[in-house]
């Protein structure tokens, strides 16, 4: 289901996932600054989130603060179907508001056919996005749809980088390690130690010991993601200028 007033084009050139290790561990806020590094970078990029929820009252949705990054329009970033005001995982949102049931084969059609021309250099304008930026809802584990969780649409959508958002305090090596080793049967991961402190001795010996002893290496800047991602999906075309 897409609003008839956007226009859309094929599949990004690039897409990579922003996932989490638990609610409220920063999605959001790493998605919204990785993609204003790409933009500075002159890489367009479109966000989206498949579904979300939230408290009624809440000023600013996730939704809202992915468009701010992007450039978009928020419905374009999760349509207002997918919207569910109330602060439960999505599938228990919609039905306590006596709303349809939600399909993981829905959300992966929606996003399918979401993204929007954009024009690049030297290329047509109907050419697809250089990089797509999917949010998930929740953990890894979380709900997504009445048929799976967030693993399950990621294993559907066939991205080139899983981006797992962690904390960076005590009990995030036992979180991490069955998240990276889930998601590694879906494309190659970058785990993001969010709210890390340099000066704190935990944070710096769980940076260390999940690259000594569980051989994963553990981002903590976002100029230092944004290469990573580029490394791994390759540097797109970069954004025609804007006449």
């Amino acid at each position: 289901m897409t609003d008839d007033s956007f226009p859309t084009a094929s599949r990004p050139d690039s897409i990579f996932l922003i996932a989490g290790t638990a609610t409220e561990i920063g999605k959001t806020w790493v998605a919204t600054r990785l993609i204003t590094e790409l933009r500075t970078r002159q890489i367009h990029v479109q966000a989206r989130k498949p579904a979300q929820s939230f408290h009624p009252q809440d000023p600013t949705t996730d939704a809202d603060l992915l468009a701010q990054a992007s450039g978009e329009d928020p419905r374009r970033v999760c349509p207002e179907h997918r919207c569910y005001p109330v602060e439960m995982a999505p599938p228990m949102a919609a039905d306590s508001l006596g709303r349809s049931a939600i399909t993981l084969a829905e959300l992966a059609d929606e996003l399918s056919t979401s993204w929007t021309p954009t024009p690049r250099c030297a290329l047509p304008a109907e050419s697809g996005c250089p990089v797509g930026c999917i949010e998930l809802a929740g953990g890894l584990w979380s709900p997504i749809a009445h048929d799976g969780d967030c693993l399950d649409l990621a294993k559907l959508l066939s991205p080139e980088l899983v981006i797992l958002v962690a904390d960076a305090g005590l009990g995030t090596i036992n979180a991490i390690r069955p998240a990276v080793a889930a998601l590694a049967e879906v494309a190659p991961v970058s785990v993001f130690l969010n709210r890390f402190d340099s000066t704190a001795e935990l944070h710096d010996r769980n940076r260390m010991w999940l690259e000594q002893h569980c051989q994963i290496d553990a981002t903590t800047s976002i100029s230092q993601l944004a290469d990573e991602l580029l490394r791994v999906v390759g540097t797109p075309s970069p954004t025609a200028p804007a006449t």
